[in-house]
């Protein structure tokens, strides 16, 4: 019983941990003069819904990409949202390893569970991964594309880098298409 009481209070420690997410602002984005950025979990619950979208469009797995999507910055709970720029000077723990410290105390299945799907989203060539890797980059330009419709106009090379690294014909599409969109053309489908 004392095994499961640990576990339990290992994993809770863990889901309680993940809660910062919710308060912490994607940093790169006040580089560009965003007074109010996203937090990590808005960013990761979208990307999430594009990696299971675009890996409807690719043939892949959509459940492990939203899965791989949800976690694949959990790790700035412990090292923050480190800035692209920010990463020339600070040399941080690698996400395996950040990963393996927030979950010690976890059920070992979790544990084990949460350190693959990490793993894997780090190293791993799948087609799953390669989805996974574009929804982020996705999700930072449909993001950029927002933040320039809001009058920021300083968020170009967030929105050309993003572009840039897409690899899927699928991202691409849904890019082009976010590039020539309103944030509130969606709105169409029922004012029509």
């Amino acid at each position: 019983m004392a095994d499961e009481t640990t576990d339990a209070k290992g994993t809770t420690g863990y889901l309680l941990e993940l809660g910062m997410l919710k308060r912490a602002k994607r940093s790169g984005w006040w580089i560009a003069g965003v007074k109010d950025p996203e937090t990590i979990a808005e960013h990761s619950f979208r990307v999430g819904v594009v990696g299971a979208v675009l890996a409807m469009m690719e043939g892949a797995d959509p459940a492990k990409v939203a899965l791989m999507c949800l976690f694949h910055d959990t790790q700035e709970t412990r090292v923050g949202d480190i800035p692209h720029i920010g990463r020339r000077y600070l040399e941080a723990a690698t996400n395996e390893k950040v990963t393996a410290d927030q979950v010690s105390a976890a059920h070992p299945a979790v544990r084990g569970g949460v350190q693959r799907v990490v793993e894997e989203y780090e190293n791993g060539s799948s087609l799953e991964v390669v989805v996974a890797h574009d929804a982020d980059k996705l999700e930072c330009l449909i993001q950029a594309v927002e933040y320039r419709e809001q009058g920021y106009a300083n968020v170009q090379n967030w929105i050309d880098t993003s572009l840039n690294s897409l690899k899927t014909a699928s991202a691409q599409a849904l890019a082009e298409a976010a590039l020539s969109m309103s944030s509130v053309e969606w709105q169409k489908t029922y004012l029509r």
